[in-house]
């Protein structure tokens, strides 16, 4: 619902332009500014001395491109203005066309943004004088950043423009809205420390409540790129305060959806902070909130976090979450489907195919288990082939050889065998330039060769030279105690066959 606040002079006035439209006074509200804090967002109208303001949209509920200042209040500006936030640009051309075009111009440039399509900031309005300046600056540089395509975009003129914006803001609300936006830019070229060094500029004391909680918002969305293994536990705990004011602004000010992103970005959080029902509890209320708000593809994303929260317990001795891990991903993958988004659909597959084939349960259901498990693996090797991508191809073809592993012994075939063959698929794969992943794959083998079929009367001089090659090459090429360990017991196995074979 759009809030206009105005001194009750103007009331009469404005209500008379809203009575123009058919019921559209059921849409709007209108407040004395003086009794009601006006909101700083995009569905609240200022009329100020006889003139038409809008204020920052710090709830972020269209593109922040901005409009001029102190629009003259009459019938075609106001009700123009009002349809393009009701997002009907037809009513509100039929208003402005005639008796303002410019401000139509104006107003279309925030539909076009949010439809998606590229436009040319050489098609920009201004006029002299020192807000216009900062305007065109800030309105340059969001049509560069939001609305270019990748051929023309231009990263240089870009963040030349937030900075001439920054120079000549009118205000530090104006600095810091400026100043959010060139933060989101450092963060999506992966640059956060930027992003950080830019917001630490603002002088927050004259800020309001909302433009403090968005660069907060955005310290966190920098500070979460930074996060790397092992862990900052003065970084975690900095961005587990900061989220938690956030999230509780949000939910006062009822953002479902951004709470619910907020939800997803907490869950992480606790995750890695090893808090895990407190991370499931933040995924689970993330979904709730998408499902009532109907927003399919967000669910679909929870859901896969979910999934892949739930997978990674499961993994780590928790086997009571292997079937909650495979219900989410079942559900994601009503949204991700193989059309809609082919590396999301072979990524869940490729959980799916590891939990099928981890999953406790009877002897009579292992069966079926692993023929579900061999689908889930083709469906990600589909995607993820050796040729577009082979680090991705290595670690699912050596966790399908490891699936082999575990699967019930099959009549006509060896699943060691099979194992095998994956296995040796990695290799080809994770050379020397992964050193770990190469050495996880070359003791799976290891493990595996020891259980292949062979006939017990003959030794296998060609495999057994493999395998001390292998075991050798581990030595070779990490530095790990563990590994390193594992390999020497291969080795002392196969000596010891040796020595056995030889009498």
């Amino acid at each position: 619902m759009l809030s206009i606040y105005a001194a009750t002079e103007h009331h009469p006035q404005i209500d008379e332009i809203i009575k123009k439209e058919d019921r559209l006074n059921e849409l709007i509200s209108v407040l004395d500014f003086l009794e009601n804090r006006p909101v700083p967002s995009a569905q609240s109208i200022l009329i100020k001395n006889g003139e038409i303001n809008l204020p920052l949209d710090w709830y972020n509920l269209q593109a922040p491109f901005l409009l001029p200042q102190e629009i003259e209040l009459n019938k075609a500006n106001l009700l123009g203005i009002i349809f393009s936030k009701l997002n009907n640009y037809e009513k509100s051309y039929e208003y402005l066309n005639s008796h303002n075009p410019s401000l139509f111009t104006e107003l279309d440039f925030i539909n076009r943004l949010q439809q998606g399509f590229s436009i040319d900031s050489a098609e920009l309005i201004s006029q002299y004088s020192p807000f216009e300046e900062y305007r065109l600056m800030h309105n340059n540089a969001i049509l560069r950043h939001y609305a270019s395509s990748p051929e023309n975009f231009d990263l240089e003129k870009t963040i030349y423009f937030y900075e001439e914006a920054i120079k000549s803001a009118p205000s530090e609300e104006h600095h810091a809205f400026t100043t959010k936006h060139l933060a989101l830019l450092c963060i999506d070229i992966q640059r956060p420390g930027l992003a950080i060094e830019i917001l630490e500029k603002v002088n927050e004391n004259q800020l309001s409540k909302e433009a403090k909680i968005e660069l907060q918002h955005t310290f966190c969305q920098a500070w979460m790129h930074q996060l790397t293994i092992p862990y900052d536990q003065n970084l975690l705990e900095k961005l587990k305060s900061t989220l938690w004011s956030v999230l509780q602004f949000y939910e006062q000010t009822d953002r479902k959806v951004e709470t619910g992103l907020l939800l997803l970005d907490a869950a992480h959080i606790a995750n890695i902070s090893e808090s895990f029902s407190e991370s499931l509890g933040y995924v689970t209320r993330a979904i709730k909130i998408f499902e009532a708000e109907n927003l399919i593809e967000l669910a679909g994303n929870a859901h896969y976090r979910k999934g892949t929260l739930l997978y990674t317990w499961a993994q780590n001795g928790n086997p009571q979450f292997f079937r909650p891990a495979i219900e989410s991903y079942q559900e994601a993958l009503k949204v991700f489907t193989k059309e809609m988004a082919p590396d999301v659909f072979a990524d869940i597959h490729h959980n799916l195919g590891v939990l099928y084939s981890d999953i406790p349960d009877e002897e009579k259901k292992k069966s079926i288990w692993a023929g579900i498990a061999v689908s889930s693996f083709d469906a990600a090797l589909a995607f993820y082939t050796k040729e577009k991508y082979p680090y991705q191809y290595g670690m699912i073809c050596n966790n399908y050889g490891n699936a082999f592993t575990k699967f019930p012994q099959a009549v006509l075939t060896d699943n060691h065998e099979k194992a095998l063959y994956y296995y040796q698929e990695a290799l080809e794969v994770r050379t020397a330039e992964f050193p770990y992943e190469r050495a996880i794959t070359l003791l799976n083998f290891l493990e595996a060769s020891w259980d292949v079929g062979n006939d017990p009367e003959e030794f296998n001089e060609q495999r057994f030279l493999d395998m001390v090659k292998k075991a050798n090459e581990v030595k070779n090429l990490v530095d790990d105690e563990e590994m390193n360990a594992q390999a020497e017991k291969h080795l002392n196995l196969l000596a010891d066959l040796k020595q056995v074979v030889s009498k």
